[in-house]
């Protein structure tokens, strides 16, 4: 869990104020930007709660802006309960994101007190201990640790309404080498599933009867993966606080045209989506149109 390079005070200056506003228990961070230090695009966050398991679709999400020391900060959090992200960490729900989110980098930046540390810290180890699971049953026989690892991420796409390029696991990968360098026999040992190993290969020892269990463990969530993740969009298109803001941005950040946020786009985005977008088509002609006046006249 520990990040490949120090956290910028920015965004621990960040977390603090989510994890202090929210009442929370833990803040972590995760995503391109703790691997790259950068501040550029939008911070990740997630913000525990407490709380036991909750019901219905979670988790809830926010977008903010937030200057810090003049740096303007852009931030897409998303917040439930620590008893929903541990038992979501340790395989108990339907949802694929968190386990195969989580055995990837994250950053404790901020918690309550120790134990808090410590609860949020023994659910990435779920985490990774779901993760390994699933890699086993779905990988080769045989293999460098990559490979399980592959195989995982490749199955979570599959079951996700997400559109990502080919390759997009090796990416993954070898962006944090150093993070999975190890992970899989560790979260394994820690498992109670035996494995030998032939210099850099892995040969996991799944018993027949886990490995059936684990299989349809995956097979139940794969699928209702998609249709989880879409009864989610529709949940965001009530309850996003900061979508209008959040849309607004990406779009200027596409097309270099600014939209106005109005009280009546903020109240509501997904009706005003449509008319921002006509205003980006017809802003977009007119500047087309201008160019091509000014080149005739020449």
């Amino acid at each position: 869990m520990a990040p490949a390079r120090p956290i910028d005070p920015a965004v621990a200056a960040f977390a603090d104020m989510l994890g202090q506003e929210a009442g929370a228990r833990a803040v972590l961070f995760y995503g391109s930007n703790l691997r790259t230090g950068s501040l550029e695009g939008v911070l990740d966050f997630y913000v525990l709660l407490p709380g036991p398991r909750e019901r219905g679709i979670w988790p809830r999400v926010a977008y903010r802006e937030w200057v810090f020391a003049g740096t303007e900060l852009r931030a897409k959090i998303a917040t439930l309960t620590m008893g929903t992200f541990a038992a979501a960490a340790a395989g108990e729900l339907l949802d694929t994101t968190i386990w195969a989110r989580f055995v990837q980098p994250s950053a404790l930046i901020w918690a309550r007190d120790k134990a808090a540390t410590a609860e949020t810290r023994a659910a990435i180890a779920q985490a990774m201990r779901t993760a390994a699971r699933l890699a086993v049953a779905l990988g080769p026989e045989e293999g460098a640790e990559e490979d399980y690892w592959r195989a995982l991420f490749r199955a979570t796409y599959r079951a996700e309404l997400r559109v990502e390029k080919p390759g997009r696991e090796d990416s993954i990968l070898s962006a944090n080498a150093s993070h999975f360098r190890g992970l899989l026999p560790a979260a394994l040992e820690d498992s109670g599933v035996p494995f030998g190993r032939s210099g850099e290969a892995i040969r996991p020892a799944m018993p027949p009867r886990q490995r059936r269990a684990v299989l349809r463990w995956w097979t139940r969530r794969r699928r209702l993966g998609k249709a989880l993740n879409i009864l989610r969009l529709i949940r965001a298109t009530t309850t996003f606080d900061g979508a209008a803001r959040y849309g607004a941005w990406k779009l200027e950040r596409h097309t270099g045209i600014a939209i106005a946020i109005t009280p009546w786009r903020e109240r509501h985005p997904l009706l005003a989506a449509p008319g921002a977008l006509f205003e980006i088509w017809r802003r977009r002609r007119s500047r087309i149109t201008d160019s091509a006046s000014g080149y005739g006249s020449r």
